[in-house]
């Protein structure tokens, strides 16, 4: 499964008009809250058949490798309702945290519609490529980090001076504040590093976020263009992640 960001925690500006993003936040949170992994649904029950319950419902709306890859005709759909489902409590608010402070201004930016399909089809090719990458295992992927990596990939490309604040736990976590353009790409050598020590099988996909957020640049690089950027941000608001 995909699993959380790692310790970061972010402080700048947030758009005003985000419907998608919020639409997305509280329906991830609605199906994770209704779902066997939340533990708050009693039909499900406990012990053993809450287990296997789970693990039919990642079976279920998750991706598998080996079975998207191999053409099976439902696998097709996996990587749009994968994004949707979270393996636990920490990933879901780690990742909906993320979405909800860089996600409304790159909605903004992009406009809602523009920034819906942005979204589902980088989360959709992220993990897409994870599983080619990956297509003999039988593990099941979910989450939404390949599309939130999109997101920030997109959030550098148009706003590369907004100002971040981020909490290193190598430094006992104290808040230094630096320009998006030195905090994300720290962010992504984190993740490919991470990738190389966890070439020898899937787990944790590290591969998508690295494909999201290249994606996420690449789309924002052409589609505005090279003086097409913010750069002048407004005033800050506060944001935090998962620590």
């Amino acid at each position: 499964m995909i699993t959380t960001w790692g310790a970061t925690a972010v402080r700048l500006v947030r758009g005003q008009s985000a419907p998608v993003t919020y639409g997305l936040i509280v329906v991830c949170c609605l199906v994770f809250a209704i779902s066997p992994v939340s533990g708050l649904n009693p039909v499900y029950g406990t012990g053993d058949e809450l287990l296997a319950a789970q693990q039919d419902y990642f079976a279920r709306w998750g991706v598998v490798p080996s079975e998207l890859i191999s053409g099976v005709p439902r696998a097709a759909l996996a990587p749009a309702t994968a994004l949707f489902v979270h393996g636990s409590w920490l990933h879901l608010l780690g990742n909906m945290l993320f979405l909800y402070v860089f996600g409304a201004m790159v909605e903004e930016r992009m406009g809602h519609l523009q920034f819906a399909l942005f979204y589902l089809g980088c989360g959709y090719l992220a993990l897409l490529a994870y599983a080619a990458a990956h297509a003999g295992s039988d593990q099941t992927l979910v989450g939404a980090s390949g599309a939130i990596s999109a997101v920030l990939g997109a959030f550098l490309r148009l706003f590369p001076k907004a100002r971040v604040t981020s909490l290193f736990p190598f430094l006992f976590f104290l808040p230094l504040r630096f320009p998006a353009w030195v905090v994300l790409p720290f962010w992504v050598t984190l993740q490919w590093l991470a990738a190389l020590q966890g070439g020898q099988g899937p787990g944790v996909a590290y591969l998508a976020h690295l494909v999201g957020f290249s994606l996420g640049f690449l789309y924002a690089w052409v589609r505005y263009g090279r003086t097409d950027r913010v750069k002048k941000p407004a005033p800050a608001t506060e944001g935090d992640s998962q620590p």
